[in-house]
């Protein structure tokens, strides 16, 4: 496939947000043979995860692999950060199932807003062993898409998502 050629809107070695799994970078295009129908597949590699997947190209919008999100969108995330946590009183395996939903569902604010909800200073009672589990979670979907879209690697972005995190505590101090 040539570089310029676009599949389903996507080129090879674009980096695309595949819902459940994050940040993936297309590394070629194939075809198979399923039940005598030839299917195009993108091959998205995770290198962080060791993982590869294949998605019909046919299928992308259900899926809903995306494309990376925009230098705007990321600023605004990271308003979003800087926000007052918004923790539901319904019980704990409700909220938990909600967290859950929105990281997987590729979106970056909502992925955000799980990041800003679940976020502990040091003062804080200590997170339950699930909520760091879907707190880092969280907060590796966001600082992989930030790192990718500003250009940065991950330690400077989980330095820059830390920084703004450390800055709403100071400010609500």
């Amino acid at each position: 496939m040539a570089k310029a050629k676009k599949i389903a809107g996507f080129s090879l070695n674009d980096y695309v947000v595949y819902p459940s799994h994050g940040v993936g970078k297309i590394i070629a295009v194939e075809e198979q043979e399923v039940l005598d129908m030839k299917l195009e597949l993108f091959v998205i590699d995770f290198e962080k995860d060791k993982m590869t997947l294949r998605v019909p190209t046919a299928k992308v919008e259900s899926v809903g692999l995306r494309s990376l999100s925009t230098p705007e969108l990321v600023a605004k995330a990271m308003t979003t950060l800087k926000g007052r946590a918004r923790v539901k009183r319904a019980m704990w395996s409700r909220r938990a199932q909600e967290y859950e939903a929105k990281i997987n569902s590729g979106d970056l604010l909502s992925i955000a807003e799980v990041v800003r909800d679940l976020h502990r200073n040091d003062e804080q009672r200590e997170q339950s062993y699930s909520e760091r589990q879907l707190y880092e979670a969280a907060l590796e979907r966001l600082t992989r898409e930030v790192a990718v879209v500003n250009n940065v690697d991950e330690s400077r972005a989980t330095e820059e998502i830390g920084e703004v995190l450390l800055s709403r505590v100071v400010a609500a101090a």
